[in-house]
């Protein structure tokens, strides 16, 4: 195994930011591996690509997240297949609808597995890999909705707080390595996961989410906020008092 430039792996690539980045990165010259649960849904994303570019379609690799006991055979056999890796990528995520009077157990396991403890089982892997190498980039999809402890979707909001912590840890362990990781946290994005929520604040297409996200892979370090404008707004948000922010219901 080795590093290879323009090699990557996008963990959760059949819809939303996750095949937007595909996409954008494909144009921009990437070999991909694409992953997802829903095999044909991840096919149409490959084929659109291979349209799209006038090159081959991106390896697919259907795979649910939470089965974890497959991740670390599966992520060999997708480098052996690339002929080494730069970047991972975990887009993967899920936000099912909870009510304001709901306390579903079934739901917050759901979202902690698929969102944070999948992210866990592929970016220990390329953290073996990439800290045996002494390069490469490691990027996890979190969210604006993790920065504080909001009334609606209490698990989901935790699940992505998790994931920042989960990203910061690796980002200090891995540093002496000359391994970047990237935490990237929008705002509101058009994508299946957000229809039907209806006009959410400063809300972006997936494209556009994936044009400011594909950038900061290039090139950043820590945190990314997508677009810029909610760094700005949720250090305002972190730094309310609990009992203010309790109060303003949201």
């Amino acid at each position: 195994m080795k590093l290879k430039k323009k090699c990557a792996i996008i963990v959760g690539a059949s819809s939303g930011i996750g095949a937007a980045v595909a996409r954008r990165m494909a144009r921009e010259g990437w070999t991909l591996a694409l992953v997802a649960r829903r095999e044909e849904a991840l096919a149409d994303v490959a084929a659109d690509i291979a349209r799209r570019t006038n090159r081959e379609a991106p390896r697919i690799y259907p795979h649910d997240v939470t089965d974890f006991d497959a991740v670390p055979a599966l992520f060999d056999r997708i480098v052996a297949d690339l002929g080494g890796l730069e970047l991972v990528l975990y887009t993967s995520g899920i936000m099912p609808d909870v009510g304001p009077e709901e306390f579903n157990f079934a739901k917050d396991r759901q979202m902690v597995e698929v969102n944070l403890l999948g992210m866990m089982a592929w970016l220990n892997e390329a953290a073996h890999l990439f800290s045996r190498l002494g390069g490469g980039t490691i990027a996890g999809i979190s969210s604006v909705a993790g920065d504080r402890g909001r009334r609606d979707r209490p698990g989901y909001n935790t699940s992505k707080g998790a994931q920042a912590i989960f990203l910061e840890a690796l980002r200090n362990r891995l540093a002496s390595r000359n391994v970047r990781v990237v935490t990237i946290k929008p705002g509101p994005v058009a994508t299946p996961l957000t229809e039907g929520l209806g006009n959410m604040p400063f809300m972006i297409s997936a494209n556009e989410a994936a044009r400011q996200i594909v950038r900061a892979l290039g090139k950043s370090h820590g945190t990314v906020y997508v677009p810029l404008r909610w760094a700005a707004i949720m250090t305002v948000i972190r730094h309310i008092p609990s009992i203010i922010f309790r109060r303003m219901g949201i």
